[in-house]
């Protein structure tokens, strides 16, 4: 019997309100750049609740052709990392170009080698999302940095701090600079960095391990080089915030009630109000969030700007848009992180919706109903969006595309069975 990972899409009968509890996984976006951060310390380190999708298997398989010797039980979500012998400094393409928190190995291979060559990164397909901040910020540190035939080549004699500021705030640029910084020859400052929670975790545990930053939860790092690091001994990775923001929305949309735990509400500050606004009930139980949805009729058309946390996250606009979708009047959703980000909304249309994309703004008139047809996912969270568009489609939906879910959620279809979902996987 094939696996759920082996699956190319998914068939969803419509009408039904999901209902139920769901544990969260551990976030996707933390546990990255923390196992590439444990390429630091040159002993072992061992990572809790970490989740079983398909990024965090590749970034294992970088890992460990590197020469890191990795110990997972998937069963226990626990994952030990030993980089105390690393033989490599070039990432294997292959891996390279299926995700792009890849690049994240950069600079720990320049400080543990003094050379690096990564291939340039891949990932979901949405739109152009360049490196120039990771690759200046390493610069200004010190390294030399030639791109050549999708392949980036640095070296370095030792990090040296400086000053660098952000153009614009990077999850993925603030995390590779200090990673850098952390072993550089004197004090490094940062100013504009991103404020995320995967950002601030990853600093938390670069401190546990020996590093001296300070600021973490600022807008400006001052990092004091330290020679070495050495194992925290034991890090637990943090609940997944995008994976509960993506079923706190399926429940409203489906007009159902769902429980999410854990989930601390400071990690989705944005979403809960504009939630809110819409007239979403969402409350804060012993169990964890709760949201109570109602019927699209009696919910409200909201204004969505994508924003760097604490703003609403890009990363649940097109969950949000299929809620929006069968709310009554007009809703608009303008993604200033990723402006090309709404290929769904294509999609969508076939379904029956109502929506208008022009320069990185979605334009939205709520309909009365959405109807099954055949559709395709493009990245990781369309797909999502598109599951939750078939939950609430009138008739049978087929989304196409599932390979792009489990890269990122655990047991997906799982827990959609487990809310009361009626879907069927198709290989």
């Amino acid at each position: 019997m094939p696996s759920g990972s082996e699956a190319r899409g998914v068939k969803i009968r419509g009408g039904v309100r999901l209902e139920g509890g769901v544990p969260i996984q551990g976030a996707k976006n933390a546990a990255l750049p923390l196992l590439a951060a444990s390429l630091l310390i040159p002993e072992p380190v061992i990572f809790e609740n970490v989740p079983s999708v398909r990024d965090v298997a590749v970034m294992v398989e970088v890992l460990t052709h590197l020469g890191a010797r990795i110990a997972w039980d998937r069963a226990a979500r626990r994952m030990e990392v030993d980089a105390s012998s690393l033989q490599h400094f070039e990432a294997p393409q292959d891996a390279v170009r299926k995700m792009r928190a890849s690049i994240y190995v950069l600079a720990p291979l320049l400080a543990r080698f003094g050379e690096a060559r990564v291939g340039y990164p891949g990932g979901c397909a949405f739109g152009p999302r360049p490196i120039d901040f990771h690759l200046r910020g390493l610069e200004r540190l010190g390294a030399s940095v030639d791109v050549a035939f999708g392949e980036i080549h640095a070296r370095i004699r030792r990090f040296q701090g400086n000053h660098f500021a952000f153009d614009r705030k990077s999850v993925g640029a603030t995390i590779q600079v200090v990673m850098a910084a952390v072993l550089a020859e004197g004090t490094t400052v940062l100013d504009n960095v991103a404020l995320e929670p995967e950002v601030a975790t990853t600093l938390e545990f670069l401190n546990a391990a020996g590093a001296r930053i300070e600021g973490i939860g600022t807008d400006r790092l001052v990092i004091h080089g330290v020679k070495t690091l050495q194992s925290p001994g034991k890090w637990t990775v943090i609940p997944d915030r995008i994976e509960a923001g993506t079923w706190l929305i399926a429940g409203a949309a489906t007009g159902g009630e769902v429980t999410v735990s854990p989930m601390p509400k400071a990690f989705l500050p944005t979403v809960l109000e504009k939630l809110a606004e819409a007239g979403v009930d969402i409350r804060e139980t012993a169990e964890g969030l709760n949201v109570h949805g109602a019927s699209p009729q009696h919910l409200r058309p909201i204004r969505v700007v994508t924003e760097p946390f604490p703003g609403f996250p890009t990363d649940l606009q097109p969950q949000i848009t299929v809620l929006l979708a069968r709310v009554p009047g007009s809703s608009r959703i303008r993604d200033t992180i990723y402006p090309t980000r709404f290929h769904h909304a294509e999609e969508l249309r076939r379904l029956g919706a109502r929506i208008e994309v022009e320069d990185g703004t979605a334009w939205i008139e709520g309909v009365p109903r959405l109807t099954g047809a055949e559709v395709e996912g493009r990245d990781l969270r369309a797909t999502a969006a598109l599951v939750i568009a078939g939950l609430v489609a009138e008739g049978e939906t087929v989304v196409r595309g599932f390979e792009h879910l489990v890269r990122g959620y655990e047991d997906f279809v799982g827990k959609l069975r487990a809310l009361g979902a009626e879907v069927e996987l198709l290989f």
